[in-house]
């Protein structure tokens, strides 16, 4: 499985940005699909997460309300869209899959940075 996150940029705070995570693999619906975000300095930290069902959706609390997670298994791929962004937002975001009823993510895109301005 190969995953490739996109999306990412400069924004001033309160607004709005959509990561995209394109995966390389024929059976994307059997996946569970989650967003990881690392500032500098930190420990990388749960966003929020889709099943592979795309009936449950589950957040950080610090993200309910503001982001939310998606995907088209038709696409092979999975979104992000945050809105009224914060300047603790800014961070490395990465996407992570896993084959369902798993419990570690085993695979990770490369991450792609979001950037919010004071």
């Amino acid at each position: 499985v190969q995953l490739q996150a996109s999306g990412g940029g400069l924004v001033q705070a309160g607004g709005s940005l959509r990561l995209s995570c394109a995966a390389s693999v024929r059976t994307f619906s059997t996946y569970d699909m989650a967003w990881f975000r690392q500032a500098p300095g930190k420990e990388r930290e749960f966003v929020a997460t889709i099943s592979w069902t795309n009936s449950s959706t589950y957040y950080a609390d610090s993200e309910k309300g503001r982001f939310t997670i998606s995907r088209d298994n038709a696409k092979n791929t999975m979104y992000l869209q945050m809105n009224s962004l914060k300047p603790e937002d800014t961070a490395v975001y990465y996407c992570a899959a896993r084959v369902r009823f798993s419990i570690r993510w085993n695979y990770w895109g490369q991450g792609t940075q979001v950037t919010v301005s004071s």
